[in-house]
């Protein structure tokens, strides 16, 4: 690839959000006024040959006044409730879950469409936003790298619909060959395999099944001896493959699915919390010695607990491997619901990959990375060109999107497959003549997962994406200042000297370099050898650190926390706790390790006098928290002394 100097567009990273302050805010009401207004001369401009219901006498009526007042105190009240008591996502002193502010083009974007009410169900209950969706969700495909003449993807109401929705078509396309099988007209497709290669084909091949059956005339006759016409067979479906860093939507997804948690095999992970590539393998060709077959290969592009990212690449081989090797294959799906929009920041405007080694430069002369900071790990880049390669993909808009709650989105390689899991109703979907016309029309409701959705979430998705291009110039910015604030972060917090509060020292101690903008660190006191008090410690630095308190508005910082336990990933926490300096012993004690959880999304603190300020502000706020600790616990000593003293009169 030909270095060139990349192009700039006019885009400003203040100008796209309403600010921590709201600065924007005389554009943001300009703009929402103008929303409103649009809606209403729709309304009034629909046939004005037509009588007006209300008139002006009417409405000065003592009833219809009341009713108005009711309605302002019930709306004075909510907006009470929500001022006292929300999160300010908004601010830069909120890094806690994986929040943010949202676009002032997708909450716009959103109530325009909203007060028209679009029902995503049907073309013919929203024909714009049907539209608007469908053209999203190739916008998704395309910064995956999916031909977008093949591909297909749509928006769900979150990551754990959309990981439901890939686990669903791997259900039905792995029964297909068996169900091929038992067919007389059309087991000849088939005859060339094994038993055992009809247990693991490759994706390719049975949608190209599909393709063959259409062509016979014998597609639903056969879908219908698929399970999902004669139920779930354990035995044919197999195991799935899913790491020790799942969300927890998978367990529930075998729940729902007849799958049977027994017949998901946990991959372990590795120091960083990635899916550890030995083991994995070793699973693998375990399973296929055995014929057992291997439902679907889960994988993860930023975990929700450490912000991991696996070796797409990796995962990709290894099927290519088992093919070669086997004959066998398995259905790939990544769950790329946090980090997927990270995808943005490797592409050029032409929506390729920068080479690797030129990609810091490139960074560097669209002034969103420093010099002293760079992403992604050479692993990392790997495994989001990999991407390509997978069989679906769930990302959510609604993470690093910045698109309000809530859009999680699907992505299909090959839209074929979509045949093996469409239902139609009479009512609800045309029957067109066309083909290709059905499926961009009546595909949403026909085979989705959720019946009734909301249009709104469509208009916002595709107005942030016309606005932020799937590229570097475009999402590649917002993305790029909470990685830089991340860096810069994680080095503060690395080089923080001992806080002193009275006779009591603590440290700050850093997970290893994440793969993405996910911060995990602890407070330990120094001398204390006791996990168990250092677990407490840090749960109640939680506690005053979130909405634990009561009104979260008041707080000064707001963070957030998880636990790491041996029941979910084994020994890899002890790793960490071995580096907060703790012994084995205490680790067998205890199994697990509280950790403070920071994902870093806000784009406020890109600029670095900005983030300077903050880290003074950050430090205080540390000195005091735990000023606040050590009190409670010198109040509970004295307490607790004051009880064991005899009382003497």
């Amino acid at each position: 690839m030909i270095m060139t100097k990349p192009f700039h567009p006019n885009l400003n990273v203040d100008a796209l959000f309403l600010g921590p302050k709201s600065e924007n805010a005389v554009f943001f009401r300009e703009m929402m006024d103008y929303a409103v207004s649009e809606h209403l001369h729709w309304r009034s401009g629909f046939h004005p040959e037509d009588s007006t219901l209300v008139t002006s006498v009417a409405r000065y009526e003592h009833n219809y006044r009341e009713t108005l007042y009711r309605t302002e105190g019930i709306l004075n009240q909510l907006s009470a409730k929500l001022k006292n008591t929300s999160i300010p996502f908004f601010s830069p002193r909120y890094l806690g879950h994986i929040s943010s502010d949202t676009l002032m083009v997708s909450n716009l974007a959103y109530v325009m469409a909203m007060m028209y009410n679009p029902n995503n169900c049907s073309y013919e209950a929203s024909p714009t936003t049907t539209e608007l969706e469908l053209e999203s969700g190739l916008d998704l495909c395309r910064m995956f790298g999916y031909d977008p003449q093949k591909s297909w993807g749509h928006i769900t109401s979150g990551g754990t619909v959309a990981n439901y929705e890939g686990l669903w078509v791997a259900r039905n396309l792995k029964t297909l060959s068996f169900a091929i099988s038992q067919h007389p007209k059309a087991k000849d497709l088939i005859e060339h395999k094994t038993s055992r290669q009809l247990r693991n084909m490759p994706t390719a091949e049975l949608l190209d099944l599909i393709t063959a059956l259409q062509e016979r005339g014998l597609f639903e006759e056969i879908r219908d001896m698929t399970c999902r016409g004669t139920g779930v067979k354990a035995e044919i479906l197999g195991k799935l493959l899913v790491p020790q860093s799942k969300h927890y939507s998978w367990m529930k997804a075998a729940d729902i699915f007849g799958i049977g948690q027994e017949n998901i095999i946990p991959l372990p992970v590795n120091e960083n919390y990635q899916t550890d590539i030995a083991q994995m393998r070793k699973i693998t060709f375990e399973l296929i010695e055995q014929g057992e077959p291997i439902l679907a290969m889960i994988a993860v592009v930023g975990t929700t607990e450490v912000g991991a990212i696996d070796r797409i690449d990796e995962i990709i081989a290894l099927r290519k491997e088992c093919e070669e090797r086997y004959g066998e294959s398995f259905y790939i799906h990544v769950d790329a619901a946090y980090a997927g929009y990270a995808c943005s920041m490797l592409l050029n405007e032409q929506g390729e990959f920068v080479e690797y080694d030129e990609l810091a430069s490139y960074h560097r002369s669209m002034e969103i990375m420093p010099e002293n900071i760079s992403w992604p790990k050479p692993e990392v880049y790997q495994s989001f060109k990999a991407l390509r390669e997978v069989d679906s993909i769930t990302v959510d808009p609604h993470k690093v999107g910045f698109i309000q709650y809530a859009a999680g989105a699907v992505c299909m390689k090959d839209k074929r497959i979509l045949e093996l899991i469409s239902s139609h109703a009479a009512y609800v979907f045309e029957d067109h003549d066309d083909k290709t016309n059905t499926i961009n029309r009546g595909i949403l409701g026909s085979s989705i997962m959720e019946g009734s959705k909301s249009g709104a979430t469509a208009a916002a998705l595709w107005a942030a994406h016309r606005l932020l291009p799937l590229n570097i110039n475009g999402y590649g910015k917002v993305i790029a200042a909470g990685i830089v604030t991340a860096q810069r972060l994680l080095n503060k917090l690395a080089n923080l000297p001992p806080i002193e509060i009275g006779k009591h020292r603590f440290e700050v101690h850093i997970f290893p370099s994440p793969d993405f903008h996910m911060i995990n660190f602890t407070f330990k006191e120094i001398g204390n050898e006791s996990l168990s008090n250092h677990n407490a410690l840090n749960k109640r630095l939680y506690e005053l650190c979130s909405y634990s308190t009561g009104r979260a508005y008041t707080n000064d910082f707001l963070t957030s926390s998880t636990i790491l336990d041996y029941k979910e990933y084994g020994d890899t926490p002890w790793h960490y706790a071995e580096k907060c300096g703790f012994s084995r012993s205490q680790w067998e004690k205890v199994r697990n390790i509280y950790v403070l959880r920071a994902a870093v999304m806000t784009y406020c603190l890109r600029d670095e006098d900005h983030f300077d300020e903050f880290w003074q502000q950050l430090q205080a706020i540390f000195v005091k928290k735990l000023n606040q600790v050590v009190d409670e616990e010198e109040k509970k000593s004295r307490s607790k002394l004051e009880l064991e003293v005899p009382f003497i009169s």
